[in-house]
């Protein structure tokens, strides 16, 4: 036989490529119609159509080219002018113009006429779209996440000059006129410990000037970056810092001064330009007050942290549907993967995480729409789940990722794949923004500073009341959540830290059980969410002893289902109530 002939006669691998990741994913469309106003839905609908298709083939070829192709610092010119350039992969140029000009990510909640809307989109509609995005492409999901929040945190706390100085060009969607945002925080003393902030300001005239070294700076040649500074004569400490806005080029056209030494050789998100800048007596404009510029900086830094959040939510999307897609369509041992109740475990495994994540974004975004109207009892809810979801979402994303990889074997280990792009990119959300050991401090200091644990509680509580909830299935759960806040009161009053990621972990399992809970209320005859909610409870959150067997021939039909990705009556849900 001809080896074309041996070649066509292969089994073929089961390759996802072209998919809807929109239409694949129904879950995702009722969803949005439980937590978006109908008329925004429905406007979205054709857009987040369309992003699906070009997420799961042309966004997706061009993030594999930008990957393979980072970015290059460029000293000078041919001529030998000392001008800096960030030279990026024309994949890379183009996955910009779509974030930016096309769907307009970065400017969507700040103006309208995105997208044909009239209005200022509500936060969640921003993140639904993200979160197709980021499952083709996630490096360019930093800038334009950090351009959304440099212009949320200047618009909060800039002088109105300032702030109509550079706001139409922060969020126009003419790719040329555009300014993208970075923040330049970190130094080699002071990563975590922001306190340490060595960049000095000072005053030259009128103007303020910057002098240091930043360490890790993300899209470094940005339009505009907020950074920490500390002004000559201030306190050390956090209390002395300012927070100024840096030009990339001064009002003459000529270029401000500092430098980028170098780009960082990265594990992941290689298509994004990461690098060290030094900044030589840079012209820069205080934002804010002097003395609270970390407070002020920790607007953006939230931000950043939420979107981390969708990312990592949108990552273990992508590595759940395509385990799912092989293990319907891969043979072996004369049967199909999906078959095999080993297989379907595995898959249950990754998918609880990623559904979590999921639920958990969209409560948080629902929550800042009514903060940013003035709610105080939403903005300790944003203070809290913000945390909570950077802590939680982006380490399980480190694992589901890694689990979908070994799902399609050796061929996930090759760079061909989305698979190792995927597990390289999902360890960078848990760093990135504050490690976990410092976003599960953040969120027991919430709980000191701002009651927030009190008012998670309360509103939990209110969810469950939702008509539709089964009453053992709500009893649970509020027995459970009364439970957790008592392990989490105590935890945070203890004398130590040793226990806050535990404490945090319970936290965010009980919450988004009770938010699957609540939105199986919603959605009527379709219990797979209050599925999600029981297996939660069961392997999350109550006692197990480790050496009983846990095979139940009734739940098997269960698991079937949900990973069929069907509707799911109530019934079967009911089965997977722990006793």
């Amino acid at each position: 036989m001809p080896e074309t002939s041996q070649a066509a006669a292969l089994p073929a691998i089961p390759d996802s490529r072209g998919t809807n990741l929109y239409v694949a994913d129904t879950a995702l469309a009722d969803l949005l119609r439980i937590y978006l106003p109908a008329d925004v839905r429905q406007h979205l609908e054709p857009h987040l159509r369309r992003l699906g298709a070009q997420a799961g083939g042309q966004l997706d070829e061009l993030a594999l080219s930008a990957d393979k192709n980072p970015p290059t610092l460029q000293h000078r010119t041919r001529a030998g002018q000392n001008v800096q350039k960030i030279n990026k992969h024309p994949a890379y140029v183009e996955l910009e113009r779509v974030a930016y000009s096309e769907l307009g990510l970065a400017a969507m909640t700040h103006r309208g006429g995105v997208l044909d809307w009239p209005a200022p989109f509500p936060p969640l509609a921003k993140y639904a779209l993200t979160f197709l995005f980021v499952q083709a492409e996630f490096g360019l999901c930093c800038p334009v996440s950090m351009t959304d929040s440099l212009t949320s945190t200047l618009r909060k706390f800039g002088n109105p000059e300032l702030v109509a100085r550079f706001l139409p060009q922060l969020t126009s969607l003419d790719f040329d006129e555009l300014y993208q945002g970075a923040m330049f925080m970190t130094e080699q003393g002071a990563g975590s410990d922001v306190s340490q902030v060595s960049t000095r300001a000072y005053r030259a005239g009128d103007d303020w000037k910057l002098s240091g070294d930043k360490w890790f700076c993300s899209n470094p040649d940005a339009g505009l970056a907020m950074v920490l500074a500390r002004p000559e004569g201030a306190p050390d400490g956090i209390k002395g810092l300012g927070l100024f806005l840096l030009p990339k080029t001064l009002l003459d056209g000529s270029r401000n001064s500092y430098r980028i030494i170098r780009l960082k050789d990265k594990m992941g998100s290689r298509s994004m330009a990461s690098g060290e800048i030094q900044l030589e007596g840079a012209t820069a404009y205080l934002v804010g007050e002097l003395g609270r510029g970390f407070n002020h900086m920790a607007d953006m830094i939230n931000m950043s942290r939420l979107s981390n959040g969708v990312r990592a939510a949108g990552l273990m999307r992508r590595a759940v549907g395509e385990a799912l897609f092989i293990a319907r369509n891969r043979k072996a041992f004369g049967k199909q993967l999906i078959e095999m109740p080993l297989m379907q475990r595995q898959l249950l495994k990754m998918m609880l995480p990623a559904e979590q994540a999921r639920s958990m974004f969209m409560q948080t975004a629902s929550c800042m729409e009514r903060a940013d109207g003035g709610d105080q009892d939403a903005q300790k809810l944003v203070r809290i789940l913000t945390p909570l979801i950077k802590f939680r979402a982006c380490r399980d994303a480190r694992k589901v990722t890694g689990d979908a990889m070994e799902v399609r074997g050796g061929c996930g280990y090759i760079e061909e794949w989305s698979d190792p792009r995927l597990v390289r990119d999902a360890h960078l959300g848990s760093i990135w923004e504050g490690t976990s050991n410092i976003v599960a401090l953040d969120v027991l200091r919430s709980i000191k500073r701002d009651n927030t644990l009190d008012c998670l509680h309360a509103y939990l509580r209110k969810l469950l009341q939702a008509p539709g909830i089964p009453a053992p299935s709500a009893e649970l759960l509020t027995r459970t959540l009364d439970s957790v806040a008592a392990l989490v009161a105590t935890v945070a009053a203890a004398p130590d830290d040793v226990d806050v990621r535990r404490a945090a972990s319970a936290l965010y399992h009980i919450a988004t059980a009770i938010f699957f809970a609540w939105e199986a209320a919603q959605s009527g005859s379709d219990a797979r969410r209050l599925a999600f909610a029981h297996l939660l409870l069961k392997h999350r959150l109550l006692p197990v002893n480790p050496l009983t067997v846990a095979s139940d021939a009734r739940q098997q039909p269960v698991w079937q289902a949900l990973l069929a990705e069907q509707a799911l009556p109530l019934a079967a849900a009911m089965i997977l109530l722990p006793a």
